[in-house]
């Protein structure tokens, strides 16, 4: 959720790099965006715009001047409406301090009467310009003092930089949301919100942590503790992502890019540490609870497990949203465990379910695909999804290899880790034969007849239950027709009323105990005139369509959201919108 990119260094086309680096970040979703630069003689231009970052071929000619240090950002409007006003970076009146900010100062208000109070004059109608005003409150201690202040004085999850005209340095702080600090060969720094943005000049990188600060200026990157203002040594981490791995290749979008890495992406789960998989497996045997907590897919990825630990392991595990942890904190102690998952490990809602867990001395393991993620470095034991950069804000191939990682989990608890291997290798064989131009055609064939659709209905039975609730959400995610999941034995409830002539209802099949059961819902459905989409092993009568998946067994979750990935991808582009970037929407949530 918003994209924050600076950068500092030898060359003198710093805004144009800026530019650049922006770009790279789209995929976290934005409405607005603008770039500061500071040129040599100590002037700062700022060029704010509403709109795509991707359609600008260049900056405006008075943003080209010589600059060796410059700053940008991508909002996602939280605080004031998607205006030029209210896009990043915020000034003070003189334009003399410049700031780009995530997250949310939740005490702004109370700050800003105070400082109107005292004199400033304000443009936005944003949190973050607060935060200019508050350094310029105290400039004259010079921009580290003033802005450790300013840190000192606001509340909130927050990622914030400044610069300002008197001193020729680029500032940062992190609370809650991340920041992460490149260092390449020619003594250039960088200091972004991902590593994409920076990735074609250095894989050299640091972490800012929560409630520390980094000073860049022309004697390096100095970090030091927000609260004893105490210097700190920062070891540098050579990551090993590809920049290649964060392009889109041959591919229209990331998004059927990332849907066909999963050819490649379940194999590297499968092949995770046997040695670490072991590990969580005895922290499962031993805990006293076990919580599995997510948010949005990943939420729906742990209910999946709920399922697999079920059936695999005959172990009870608990399952929460990270929004809704709160409802189990009276129930934690030091022998629980809390199994994280996420894409990013940046997710706000998640992080303050680990902060409550590890106040009570949980222990805490995450299933992320960004080791070295916030949640990552909290956690006592980290899964890797090794996955590669997931740019399309739809989740695909983070989600299967999370599930993988959960399937093997439960089979390690129940002593079988070797059979839970066989069994997925054999899958990830015929998913690699699935994933074929036939297979994408009939799936777009289908998309062009339901398309024009105001509802789409998704049912499943067992572990395919929570699959349903995931298809949905990739269906609204990226075509915009409003989806729901259900439970099939809940159609009877209440949500077969929804159905009349024509609506599309997918049924998620596999072949176990709940087969004909979910069959027998199906036929409810197409009694009432529904148009019955079959994802299943084998066709069967009451299906319109069928779409062939591998009989798969306990991995029926990985095989039967792939094609619902798919539909979800061609039915953007039958509606004509952006799969990678839908409306409102962020790759990562930082805020709350």
């Amino acid at each position: 959720m918003c994209g924050i990119f600076s950068y500092f260094g030898p060359s003198d086309k710093a805004a144009e790099i800026v530019l650049k680096g922006l770009k790279k970040l789209e995929y976290r979703g934005y409405d607005s965006w603008g770039i500061a630069a500071k040129s040599a003689s100590g002037d700062i231009k700022i060029e704010k715009h509403v709109g795509k970052i991707s359609e600008v071929i260049s900056l405006n000619s008075e943003m080209m001047m010589p600059s060796h240090l410059a700053l940008g950002h991508s909002r996602w409007a939280t605080h004031g409406g998607v205006t030029q006003y209210n896009a990043h970076p915020h000034s003070t009146e003189n334009q003399d301090i410049i700031v780009v900010h995530n997250g949310i100062f939740e005490n702004y208000l109370e700050l800003k009467q105070s400082l109107i109070e005292k004199g400033h004059q304000f443009r936005s109608e944003t949190d973050s310009e607060v935060f200019a005003h508050l350094i310029e409150e105290n400039i004259k201690l010079g921009l580290e003092k003033a802005f450790k202040m300013a840190c000192d004085m606001v509340t909130g999850r927050y990622a914030i930089l400044a610069m300002s005209k008197y001193e020729n340095k680029i500032i940062a702080a992190r609370r809650g949301s991340p920041l992460i600090i490149g260092k390449a060969q020619d003594g250039a720094h960088f200091i972004a919100s991902d590593v994409p943005a920076f990735l074609e000049y250095t894989k050299d990188v640091m972490y800012l942590d929560d409630n520390q600060m980094v000073v860049i200026s022309d004697e390096g990157a100095n970090f030091f503790d927000l609260a004893s203002e105490k210097q700190i040594e920062k070891r540098v981490i050579s990551i090993d992502w590809k920049e290649e791995m964060a392009d889109k290749g041959d591919y229209q979008h990331f998004m059927m890019k990332e849907i066909m890495e999963q050819k490649e992406t379940i194999t590297k789960a499968i092949n995770l540490d046997t040695e670490k998989i072991m590990e969580v497996a005895k922290k499962i045997k031993g805990a006293y609870g076990t919580y599995f907590v997510g948010c949005g897919t990943a939420g729906k990825v742990a209910m999946v497990g709920e399922y697999l630990f079920s059936e695999i392991a005959k172990k009870h595990v608990n399952v929460k949203f990270g929004s809704e942890f709160k409802s189990a904190k009276n129930f934690l102690t030091d022998r629980s465990l809390v199994i994280a998952i996420s894409q990013s490990g940046e997710t706000a809602d998640t992080l303050e379910a680990l902060e409550m867990a590890k106040s009570k001395g949980a222990t805490i393991v995450s299933i992320v695909n960004v080791e070295t993620s916030t949640m990552a470095r909290y956690s006592d034991i980290v899964l890797p999804l090794k996955a590669g950069p997931e740019k399309a804000v739809a989740s695909t191939k983070a989600t299967t290899s999370q599930i993988a990682i959960l399937t093997l989990l439960a089979y390690a608890v129940a002593d079988k880790l070797d059979e839970g291997r066989q069994m997925l290798i054999a899958i990830e064989g015929q998913i690699n034969d699935m994933l074929n131009p036939r297979y994408e055609e009939r799936i777009n064939s289908l998309s062009e007849e339901i398309k024009d659709s105001k509802d789409i209905v998704i049912i499943g039975r067992g572990a395919n239950f929570p699959i349903a609730l995931e298809a949905a959400i990739k269906l609204q995610e990226v075509s915009y027709i409003h989806a729901e999941g259900f439970a099939g034995g809940e159609l009877k409830h209440g949500p077969i009323a929804l159905i009349s002539e024509g609506t599309p209802c997918i049924v998620l099949v596999s072949n176990d105990e709940s087969k004909q059961e979910i069959l027998s819902n199906a036929m409810e459905v197409k009694s009432r005139g529904g148009f019955i989409v079959g994802i299943s092993p084998e066709n069967a009568e009451v299906f319109d369509i069928w779409i062939k998946v591998p009989d798969a067994g306990f991995a029926s979750p990985i095989v039967n959201i792939i094609p619902i990935q798919i539909l979800a991808y061609k039915l953007a582009l039958a509606r004509q919108n952006n799969p990678d970037m839908p409306r409102n929407l962020a790759k990562s949530v930082t805020v709350k």
